[in-house]
């Protein structure tokens, strides 16, 4: 294998991440219109619960991380959060079918679903991230490549999630959405298969031995370096790095994540969806984001290469700051699209389609970079429990996201407020979100060089 190439583990990681990421995505993208839609809840509400889902979701992945380093070893976690996931899938497939004749036992079944989509995730995201940096021996500079490839997995899933379960569930017909939801069931089962059947194959270090089993299996404790000794004051110095910049992401990923809720009422009713006589469906919009992540992820690990070479790339803190900046940069373009804009007048696609390319640009300097850097400064022993902590803060992320969409103006509402900030119209709401991210950014940006010196050249 030559010194540019990559492990073929990496290719079944992203197969299974990306079939695991299209089930997620898939149900994302029609879950709040099946709660006002079909069942009939206020937005408020959906929002509410939308947010407590996904906050739910990227908060049990600290758990599902020390299972794993303790106990189960990634493998296990992995195949046990993918049934789970599976289940919880087919869960909402039933809860959409008897949603017209038994509205009682179908938001029971959706609960029961969201609870099995909780836990599987829980054991499976932060299990399958952490086994790409167990390919590579420690100090490979080819692991932030890795990344990036793996990072293409997801969004290749994220791509075809919407389009398929949006096509099946979106359709103007609530009855539908059942579709949708057994679509993004098919798809973990798919994840699943492959991981089961090829992870023994491919799944070994560059020595041949298999990574990801329980930590008291011999081989596996020689191939990530596991002990049990003290944690050196180079390594606490590292793990302060990764929680400072756990705080910062908060910012990023509560306004990114308005994707599933308030842009997606956004996208609904204030959006003109006529394209050449059809309506494109509203939720076909979460797909922007993906299709542009796999067509300009390589151009920029291109660019990061290229600076590298040049002894000028951007230290890990000064990209995430910028990603905040691309992230308050696309809120600033939807924020002029509707200034003054009259509650029931619609504007053109072209407007969400900015949005959603230039918070593209900021996740490709932020999310796989954040990955990557949790990896190369975690000692290995707690790389799963410290992938962990890097999604609890997308926890609190998703939770604060739902929290925020619940103040998506309504005009025959009262006017929101947030700290004294009263949003009126879509303008305020939208210059909200101007504010968190681009003061985030600046605040990160002043802290970089501390961080870099604080990261004692790992990254």
């Amino acid at each position: 294998m030559s010194s540019a190439s990559h492990p073929r583990g990496l290719y079944l990681l992203f197969a299974t991440e990306m079939w695991e990421r299209f089930s997620y995505y898939g149900m994302r993208a029609i879950f709040v219109l099946y709660m006002v839609k079909a069942l009939m809840f206020d937005k408020a509400r959906a929002a509410d619960i939308y947010g407590t889902y996904t906050g739910l979701v990227y908060l049990t992945p600290l758990i599902g991380g020390y299972i794993a380093d303790r106990y189960w070893g990634n493998r296990r976690a992995i195949l046990g959060g993918g049934v789970l996931m599976a289940l919880g899938q087919f869960l909402l497939f039933f809860s959409a079918t008897l949603y017209h004749d038994a509205a009682a036992t179908s938001v029971m079944l959706m609960y029961a679903g969201l609870t099995g989509l909780i836990i599987g995730n829980g054991l499976f995201k932060p299990n399958i991230s952490s086994m790409v940096g167990q390919l590579y021996p420690a100090g490979d500079k080819r692991v932030d490549s890795a990344f990036t490839l793996f990072y293409m997995g997801i969004n290749m899933g994220a791509l075809l999630a919407p389009l398929v379960c949006g096509t099946l569930g979106d359709t103007g017909d609530p009855a539908d959405f059942r579709w949708g939801f057994l679509a993004a069931g098919f798809g973990m089962l798919v994840s699943l298969a492959l991981f089961t059947l090829l992870k023994n194959r491919f799944l070994v270090t560059p020595a041949g031995a298999p990574i990801g089993m329980p930590p008291s299996h011999a081989a596996n404790r020689a191939a990530q370096g596991r002990n049990s000794g003290p944690l050196t004051q180079e390594e606490i110095s590292r793990l302060a790095v990764i929680f400072i910049i756990s705080g910062f992401v908060i910012f990023f990923w509560a306004a990114f994540e308005q994707a599933g809720a308030s842009l997606t009422f956004f996208a609904e009713e204030q959006t003109d969806r006529s394209l050449l006589g059809w309506t494109v469906p509203a939720s076909f919009f979460q797909s922007i984001n993906p299709v542009a992540i796999v067509l300009f992820a390589p151009a920029f690990a291109w660019l990061w290469s290229r600076l590298g070479r040049a002894g000028r790339e951007p230290a890990s803190p000064v990209k995430m700051a910028l990603g905040l900046f691309f992230l308050a940069l696309g809120y600033l373009v939807i924020a002029f699209g509707v200034n003054g804009l009259e509650p029931g007048v619609k504007v053109s696609m072209l407007w969400l389609t900015g949005l959603y390319l230039l918070h593209t640009f900021g996740e490709l300097c932020l999310s796989p970079i954040g990955l990557s850097l949790v990896v190369k400064l975690s000692p290995a022993r707690f790389t799963g429990l410290m992938m962990g902590v890097w999604f609890l803060s997308q926890a609190a992320a998703n939770k604060f996201a739902g929290m925020l969409s619940e103040l998506y103006p309504e005009p025959h509402l009262p006017a929101p407020s947030l700290l004294g900030y009263s949003i009126h119209n879509l303008h305020d709401f939208f210059m909200l979100f101007v504010f968190m991210a681009g003061a985030a950014s600046l605040v990160l940006f002043l802290l970089s060089a501390q961080l870099r010196r604080m990261m004692q050249g790992a990254g």
